[in-house]
């Protein structure tokens, strides 16, 4: 297995399911051994798996990139949806973070986060996964 596809829990990704749905997600577990991860669906062309986890073969899921930045109200919307998720880490991981936002001067108060889908990202990962 070569670099790009190791995946590790929190990774946020983008793929398809066996089924064809667009999936955007964070890992919620992974199984080498079987070349599977567990995602925790955050965005879907099919609206029945948002909020649920399913899996998904390494293959046919790319890691996104992190470099979009946030402000302190975004970090609280992320905030509410890791308690709507029950995803304590995930809690504890946001909250570091705008505590980070809220110490640091006022044109610094950005910290990083994964950046949305955009088309192209979509278009691109269809072209590859071919």
């Amino acid at each position: 297995m070569n670099g790009k596809n190791q995946f590790e829990t929190s990774d946020w990704v983008m793929g398809r399911s066996r089924e064809g749905e667009l999936v955007t997600g964070y890992i919620v577990s992974v199984d080498s051994l079987q070349g599977l991860v567990k995602v925790f669906v955050i965005e879907s062309d099919n609206e029945t798996i948002v909020g649920k986890s399913i899996s998904l073969a390494s293959k046919s899921i790319q890691k996104l990139s992190v470099s979009q930045k946030v402000n302190e109200q975004q970090m609280l919307d992320l905030i509410d949806l890791a308690l709507l998720t029950k995803d304590e880490p995930w809690f504890l991981q946001l909250t570091a973070k705008l505590n980070e936002i809220r110490n640091a001067p006022k044109k610094q108060a950005t910290v990083n986060i994964v950046n949305a889908i955009d088309k192209k990202k979509v278009e691109r990962f269809d072209a590859e996964h071919q």
